[in-house]
């Protein structure tokens, strides 16, 4: 995770709300914001018009961790969409003026609703106009609802506005449908509720090194963050960002990625870079899904595995040419 307090183009970054700068007609919403999928850009989008319409600043507050792995953190087998570094990349795109990033404790989670608006709403962010998404809840059992907060908004003067059931209706996408979406490997669907490309980061380290001897050497990435959901197992269309390169290639992910090889206790991503013949251990590389191909297979000789290979890469090159027409 990076390093805050940041300024990065044009959106301010804190961590916590201890330094804050003074804020002008602040118009704010909550939420974690897992995945930054089209239901929540369609949120930021009404957030960021509103504060244009008052010459005011938008204002994402949303957390770290996510705020399951503190309250649950021996039940909730959740896996994140994103990891936090992923998460404001998507975020810095989308013409926020202030994003947020609260560390979510114990204690913060027993705040009431109403502490939550006095203390850090109206104490530290001055808001002027609450954003919420339908059916949105917060606080201590989450008792800050729409009701409550219409009611709240009156003591403290300032204005609630909800996206209606309809609008987010309209777009159909949450992260339980994405992470349900990305288990089946349907990328398409996945990138379709994100609206860009699944991608996770990862660093290339040295593999058993099988694919060289057969003229398909691959770059076996570690994901270091284990909350970070994969896919499918099976082989998958991709494209790699290595500096500020984008290559396309393919990849296996899965348990048994090799000839005969004994099943791991971990998934292993292998990546196969398309006319790309330079060394680059150590790199931090992010990964974009476009295409499942196929399922994994475990197979009888290196000859087998060649022979597969080669029908994968001449439908991953077919796939990516037709994308570019």
């Amino acid at each position: 995770m990076r390093k805050f307090v940041a300024y990065n183009q044009e959106v301010r970054i804190y961590k916590g709300i201890d330094e804050l700068g003074e804020f002008k007609n602040s118009v704010v919403t909550i939420g974690t914001f897992d995945g930054v999928h089209k239901g929540h850009q369609k949120i930021l989008s009404r957030l960021n018009k509103l504060a244009d319409e008052i010459s005011g600043e938008s204002i994402l507050f949303t957390f770290y961790p996510h705020p399951r792995m503190v309250v649950f953190p021996d039940n909730h087998n959740l896996k994140l969409i994103q990891t936090i570094d992923e998460k404001i990349d998507s975020l810095e795109k989308l013409g926020l003026d202030n994003l947020i990033i609260y560390p979510f404790t114990k204690a913060f989670s027993r705040l009431t609703a109403f502490e939550f608006v006095r203390d850090i709403l109206v104490e530290k962010l001055k808001v002027k106009t609450l954003v919420i998404g339908y059916d949105h809840q917060f606080g201590r059992n989450r008792e800050g609802d729409l009701e409550f907060l219409k009611e709240t908004a009156k003591i403290f003067d300032f204005k609630v506005e909800e996206i209606s059931a309809e609008e987010v209706q309209e777009v159909n996408v949450s992260s339980t449908k994405i992470r349900q979406s990305l288990l089946e490997g349907d990328i398409e669907k996945t990138n379709g509720f994100l609206g860009r490309p699944f991608r996770y980061s990862g660093v290339v380290v040295e593999g058993q090194k099988i694919g060289r001897t057969i003229g398909f050497p691959t770059a076996n990435i570690e994901i270091k963050n284990q909350h970070k959901i994969l896919p499918k197992d099976g082989v998958y269309a991709v494209r790699v960002q290595i500096g500020g390169a984008l290559i396309d290639g393919m990849m296996n992910i899965g348990m048994n990625p090799t000839v005969l090889a004994k099943e791991s206790l971990e998934k292993k991503v292998e990546v196969h870079l398309f006319d790309f013949n330079t060394e680059v251990y150590g790199e931090h590389v992010a990964v974009f899904l476009y295409r499942y191909i196929r399922k994994e297979k475990t197979f009888s000789n290196l000859e087998a595995l060649k022979s597969q290979l080669n029908d994968d890469s001449k439908k991953v090159r077919n796939f990516f040419n037709h994308l570019e027409h």
